[in-house]
């Protein structure tokens, strides 16, 4: 199977990768390592291509049932069923505690303490960027690591010649910050092409985040590489993992 490494400097005991397309056993349209089960795939194929990655990790990662909001998981505390929980991040502070999350056009943002004492994932399509998973995921870290300075790669996502999107969207944006303007393009009559990488740096920034990483990798237009529900419709999910070792 084949990954991307997180693309920042290293820090002490910090993992984090995004899982690429390529080496995994589903068929078209969903080839190769698809890891999300439901979309239509063989199950069987899901589980082999889950076992590959499963032999990266130190344990089993904590699964998460994305819903584009913004509740933040807390890893380290027991589940009270078998169901994933409801969230769009999780945090965690345990060694070899694997946080997982699954995109195909979503931007996948990682997030690790400097000194290797928290590590945080979220989900942030554009619903979840502007009403504050970023945030809020920060939030969560900081509760456990108050004196935290973060470091963050924004993994692999639509690109912004590809996100076209209403002016809703736009608006969305604009009403909390009038700088977000400035990650919207003109496109097609009453359309605008949104940058969801520069968004992701600003509202890290308006939280102090300055060691921002990533970037530049756009799913719709590298086929070979990544998974884009935009693109396809009918396709695969990446993961995106980090955790302490």
């Amino acid at each position: 199977m084949h990954v991307l490494p997180a693309q920042w400097p290293s820090l002490p005991g910090v993992h984090a990768f995004t899982t690429l397309r390529g080496g995994g056993v589903s068929q078209p349209p969903f080839a190769g390592l698809n890891l999300r089960d439901g979309q239509g795939d063989d199950p069987l194929a899901v589980r082999q291509n889950r076992a590959l990655l499963r032999k990266l990790l130190p344990a089993d990662p904590v699964p998460l049932n994305q819903v584009h909001g913004v509740a933040v998981w807390d890893a380290d505390t027991p589940r009270a069923s078998g169901e994933p929980p409801t969230a769009d991040a999780a945090v965690t502070t345990r060694r070899n505690t694997v946080l997982e999350i699954q995109t195909a056009d979503c931007l996948p943002v990682l997030i690790a303490d400097t000194q290797g004492r928290a590590v945080g994932a979220a989900h942030a399509g554009w619903r979840g960027l502007a009403s504050g998973v970023i945030e809020a995921t920060l939030d969560a870290l900081q509760a456990r690591v108050p004196d935290g300075r973060w470091q963050v790669w924004l993994g692999p996502a639509i690109g912004p010649q590809a996100f076209e999107v209403g002016a809703e969207v736009r608006e969305a944006f604009v009403a909390q910050n009038p700088a977000a303007a400035g990650a919207f393009q003109p496109g097609a009559p009453d359309k605008f092409l949104a940058d969801i990488y520069l968004l992701a740096q600003q509202r890290l920034a308006a939280r102090g985040v300055s060691a921002v990483y990533g970037g530049g990798l756009c799913t719709v237009s590298d086929a070979q590489r990544f998974f884009s529900y935009r693109r396809d419709r009918v396709t695969g999910r990446m993961a995106s993992l980090i955790w302490l070792a």
